[in-house]
């Protein structure tokens, strides 16, 4: 006997069956509505994190800077998820407007663009001077300025008891100094000349100087231990007096002189001398001229949000001396500079390969002063007062890595250049 009738059983079973198929379709109706787990790379290339969020060049053109042109700019960028901007103050042909580099009307804007920056929570920062190139300004004096080689020469038959007035070499912006006066017995052949001495001897910025492996006829060649140091015997006005020996004597003059070189491309008002690369106490005077007064306007703004220093583009030329440069290079490279100082005018001292080897150091020590008391210098300038140091280390007169070695960020550019014809016109 049956516990259950067939037909409830039949029931039974078909309504367990729809049942099941009920929850079925409720686990599958389930799944379809549920949302997929979060991608949080996809979710934060949708709302970008304030690090990840790009920056742009802002440039502040010529002195046409208004508050509510500021205002204006930083709000769109906060509307388009630019994260910061960075602070250019260019000339580029523009005419010029009525806000003064420097002035107390443009310091007040910078302050507001840093209270709009921080209300908008944007980041700012700001180029070291004026222009995208280098580090200068009207508070670089002559002394603080990039130093060059410089070099008169003076013929004479000896012996005799010389005095006469040497010509003072090329003298720029007002400032001479003399390094020393040098006498060697002018070679036979005086016209032989290391290829390429400029760029060499630090003149001429150029990647890739290599040693020449010329051979030069000993007519060609000053013998070093026959130099004669002739310093302590030049008069304040320039007067060498000299039991001079038999002889043809070549006299040489060296001294060093500003290169002239200055920021660019700056407004009139923010435009100077370019500061001395190889000093730090000339880098000190350049801070303070500008970074250092914009620092103290802003107050707890310094640091927060100006919170980045930039040093751009490298455009202003080479450099190869300083003050104390003849220190800097004994101690860097273990020997006295001054007899070797011919080798600068394309001179063979010794021999080719002893000139070659002198040129290299002092390449050598120009890069790393460049890096030490340069760009190194800056960065450890812009951390002692909370800020970021930002470097593009490269198309210049020094070692490239040396120079980004410190930075916080190191930056680079490329350009997308397009040629259009008329084809691509009508594209």
């Amino acid at each position: 006997m049956l516990a259950t009738p067939p037909s409830r059983l039949i029931r039974n079973l078909a309504n367990t069956f729809v049942a099941a198929i009920l929850l079925a379709s409720g686990a599958k109706a389930q799944v379809k509505n549920a949302q997929p787990p979060a991608n949080p790379l996809a979710a934060a290339f949708t709302n970008p994190p304030a690090q990840a969020r790009p920056h742009t060049w802002w440039h502040w053109m010529n002195g046409n800077i208004t508050r509510a042109g500021i205002t204006a700019d930083l709000t769109a960028m906060k509307q388009v998820g630019v994260g910061g901007a960075q602070i250019f103050n260019v000339s580029e042909s523009i005419p010029p407007g009525p806000i003064l580099f420097m002035s107390p009307e443009w310091r007040s804007l910078v302050k507001h663009a840093a209270t709009e920056a921080d209300r908008l929570g944007i980041e700012l920062c700001m180029h070291n001077c004026a222009g995208w190139s280098s580090s200068g300004g009207p508070w670089i004096t002559p002394e603080n300025a990039m130093q060059m080689v410089v070099v008169s020469e003076t013929k004479a038959a000896g012996p005799q008891k010389y005095s006469a007035a040497l010509p003072q070499p090329e003298t720029r912006n007002g400032y001479y100094r003399d390094i020393a006066v040098l006498a060697f017995l002018t070679p036979k052949d005086d016209a032989k000349r290391v290829p390429d001495f400029r760029a060499k001897a630090g003149y001429d910025s150029k990647y890739g100087q290599q040693p020449s492996l010329d051979a030069y006829p000993t007519d060609a060649v000053i013998d070093r231990e026959t130099i004669i140091i002739l310093t302590s015997k030049l008069s304040d006005t320039g007067t060498l007096s000299w039991d001079m020996p038999e002889g043809q004597w070549t006299i040489q003059r060296f001294g060093y002189t500003p290169t002239g070189a200055v920021n660019a491309p700056s407004p009139d008002s923010g435009r100077g001398l370019e500061v001395d690369k190889f000093s730090r106490e000339a880098f000190d005077t350049h801070w303070a001229g500008m970074m250092g007064p914009i620092l103290k306007d802003l107050g707890p703004l310094a640091g927060k949000t100006l919170n980045n220093c930039l040093i751009d583009s490298y455009e202003v030329g080479a450099q190869n001396w300083t003050k104390n440069f003849a220190a800097e290079f004994k101690a860097r490279r273990g020997y006295d500079i001054l007899t070797y100082l011919p080798a600068m005018t394309g001179r063979v001292v010794d021999s080719g390969e002893v000139t070659e080897r002198f040129l290299w150091d002092l390449r050598r020590t120009i890069g790393d002063l460049f890096a030490d008391n340069y760009y190194s210098y800056f960065a450890e300038v812009c951390r002692k007062n909370g800020l970021k140091a930002s470097i593009e280390p490269y198309d210049g007169p020094f070692e490239c890595l040396l120079a980004g070695r410190d930075a916080d960020i190191p930056m680079g550019e490329f350009w997308v250049c397009l040629l259009y014809t008329s084809d691509a016109a009508d594209e």
